[in-house]
């Protein structure tokens, strides 16, 4: 038996939404939210992967949804690292414990039970990934969902708003093999502008739950990746944006009359 932690989100509260991701391929749905604009990323599909364009600066947060009437454990990959150990990601690892039929936002980095440090769209070199030597998976938000052993299935109801979080301790569970969690293409990495910075630290409080592992490997399996929109534009998943013509002192012809309101 091996010690491995899991956190239990609280709900938060949904509204504003942009139109929906696409449908989830398994018992969790993924997206991203600009939390300094409030807006979720609209996904765009590109040979096989969903994209979202990030703003530099901005703070975005991980949302998640479970779409089923069972808890399930996700283990969230931010550019390659596990989001609450620090590790290289792999699906044996920590995750997030979600209550039947929970959304919940993850913030940012967990440094303890009480904090995390913001997710940050930042410069490439300067994501946590890059500076802890880790920079062959900048770009991509991933996660892996398993089921639970002895689920108690809950039907779909409005959920009370519970108490803090919970770190907690694994029952049973057996270590799953490693995923190739690589980004292809060593060309698209070293165009990859933008990176998930280590910002600043916020509350975010956490309790003990347990866990059991219905299997090794996970049900699902799903990504998210992100750059910038200038970067998702020359790729061609977005439209280029059409520049406005500068102002020009001397545009030709002579003094026409006004309309006709204004003589």
């Amino acid at each position: 038996m091996y010690r491995l932690f899991a956190c239990l989100l609280t709900v938060l509260a949904l509204c504003g939404f942009r139109p929906a991701p696409p449908p989830a391929t398994g018992p969790m749905a993924l997206s991203l939210v600009d939390r300094d604009t409030g807006e979720e990323l609209d996904q765009y599909p590109h040979r096989g992967d969903r994209w979202v364009a990030g703003v530099p600066g901005h703070r975005y947060a991980v949302r998640l949804r479970n779409l089923t009437g069972e808890r399930v454990l996700v283990v969230l990959s931010v550019d390659g690292v596990n989001a609450i150990s620090g590790e290289t990601a792999a699906p044996d690892q920590a995750g997030y414990v979600l209550e039947p039929w929970q959304d919940s936002e993850i913030a940012g980095w967990r440094k303890s039970s009480a904090e995390v440090a913001q997710f940050v769209f930042t410069d490439n070199g300067d994501s946590y990934a890059s500076r802890t030597g880790r920079a062959g998976n900048v770009g991509v938000v991933g996660i892996a969902v398993f089921r639970e052993a002895r689920p108690v299935y809950i039907a779909p109801a409005p959920m009370p708003r519970r108490p803090a979080p919970v770190i907690a301790q694994e029952a049973h569970a057996d270590r799953a093999m490693a995923a190739d969690a690589s980004v292809a293409g060593g060309e698209a990495r070293e165009r990859q502008q933008l990176g998930t910075g280590h910002g600043e630290r916020e509350g975010s409080a956490s309790r003990a739950t347990r866990f059991e592992r219905a299997s090794r490997a996970p049900g699902q399996v799903s990504e998210i990746r992100y750059d910038t929109r200038s970067r998702l534009a020359a790729m061609g998943i977005l439209p280029r944006q059409r520049t406005q013509a500068a102002p020009r002192a001397f545009p030709g012809g002579f003094v026409p009359d006004p309309p006709a309101r204004w003589r």
